[in-house]
């Protein structure tokens, strides 16, 4: 009811700032929970909402900054595939040659052995679902005979439709401090591959894809839980912060939602649960005769509006933690709110693996822990939900909605780190 309401507030709240006479100029559109989330995560922020089937903007904030795609770049990746089956480059059915350089990635990926293959379809669920980076990377090396021309595909396409600034390095969007693209041209991107590619636009609403024998859960938990949403793509890097790429359908109409920078996955989520709830509304009221203007973009102060510094020296696909964006003259980012469930999820929780990652005497600290991973270990817990769980006169920290395989290789990165970290099978 609270969150209802909330959301109600917000169209309600967009629509009447909107609202104009034939003599008034059209002010841009103001959501206020924004700013709580840029001020979280200050110089990675930025959003868009799109029409989708006439490209109006409904909503923008910094969406023409740079930023880091992270796994995002796999819609790319995909948009290319699509593009070769259409022609009939590729079928379904074709191996896949998974090289070395492919099964070296880093997680998240399926885990195939170089010199394996694996079939076209497995190669595009698991991107899509999986975000297999191992699996980018083979698909790339299939089209392109190697990555790096494959990126330079990329990069040439995405100009071609538009995508003004991004440049892509690689397939899969593991960190490199040269691989950036902006909120709007996502936009572009997911509207092009709906566009362009109606046929295999469905295979983003995928919730699970089976691998042999391995069930995996899709990355992007709007799919099911927000009615009308059917793709697309989450990314995540402590570079790029938590992105989200996401559309949804009602009564006929389809909106594109992009957040970039995002300081937790829950924030993610509700960030761009709530501008598609609020684009919906405000375009029904559109409908229902109201004079109502959402297509003013949100320019950026001008303290933002600067170049991406470069690190002195390239990343490599394993070193995320002093891969950092900066833009000119930005303000410090200010620590965001995690925001932490504690005790049972109840009959709301996925009745899946689960993770342990600590045990501890107070909750404060169970939080901590919480926070840290969060951080620490993002891609493998993107999605995850965390909780502070008292057992007795101790406070376990749980994350809760993997699959077997994700719970496993979170596991496997801890211990690497050699931190604590339990599976929790299904009861």
């Amino acid at each position: 009811m609270i969150q209802h309401a909330r959301r109600l507030f917000l169209a309600l709240g967009l629509a009447a700032t909107t609202a104009f006479t034939a003599a008034a100029t059209p002010a841009a559109a103001e959501i206020p929970y924004f700013q709580n989330l840029l001020a979280a995560s200050q110089t990675k922020y930025a959003a868009i909402v799109v029409d989708a089937k006439s490209g109006e903007i409904l909503y923008a904030k910094h969406a023409d900054s740079p930023r880091y795609p992270a796994s995002i770049t796999k819609i790319m990746t995909l948009y290319l595939t699509f593009e070769a089956l259409a022609s009939g480059k590729l079928h379904p059915d074709d191996r896949v040659l998974v090289s070395p350089h492919a099964a070296a990635q880093a997680p998240t990926k399926l885990g195939v052995r170089a010199g394996d293959s694996v079939t076209v379809t497995d190669a595009m669920d698991g991107m899509a679902t999986k975000s297999a980076n191992d699996m980018a990377v083979a698909m790339a090396e299939r089209l392109g005979g190697t990555e790096s021309r494959f990126a330079a595909l990329m990069t040439l396409r995405a100009q071609e439709l538009g995508m003004q600034n991004t440049h892509f390095v690689n397939a899969s969007g593991l960190p490199d401090s040269r691989q950036i693209s902006s909120a709007r041209d996502i936009a572009i991107l997911s509207r092009a591959v709906m566009r362009d590619y109606p046929q295999y636009y469905k295979l983003f609403s995928l919730q699970e894809f089976t691998f042999r024998g391995q069930v995996m859960a899709n990355h992007n938990h709007l799919l099911g839980r927000m009615p009308g949403v059917d793709g697309l793509k989450t990314g995540f890097t402590n570079a790029s912060g938590f992105n989200l790429a996401v559309s949804a359908v009602r009564d006929n109409r389809r909106l594109i939602a992009v957040v970039m920078g995002g300081p937790t996955t829950a924030l993610r989520d509700q960030n761009a649960e709530d501008l598609l709830l609020t684009g919906f509304n405000v375009m029904q009221r559109r409908a229902n005769g109201e004079k109502i203007v959402v297509a003013q973009n949100m320019f950026e102060p001008s303290e933002l509006n600067g170049p991406v510094v470069r690190p002195p020296s390239e990343q490599g696909d394993g070193d995320q933690q002093s891969l950092k964006i900066e833009l000119t003259q930005a303000p410090a980012a200010r620590a965001g709110k995690i925001t932490v469930i504690e005790g049972h999820h109840g009959k709301a929780a996925r009745a899946i693996w689960g993770v342990q990652v600590g045990e501890f005497r107070s909750k404060t600290d169970a939080h901590k822990q919480i926070v840290f991973v969060e951080k620490k270990f993002g891609d493998h817990f993107d999605g995850a939900r965390g909780a502070a769980e008292k057992e007795g006169r101790k406070y376990k920290a749980v994350f809760t909605g993997f699959a077997e395989s994700d719970a496993k290789d979170a596991c496997r990165a801890m211990k690497a780190k050699r931190l604590a970290c339990l599976v929790i099978q299904p009861t």
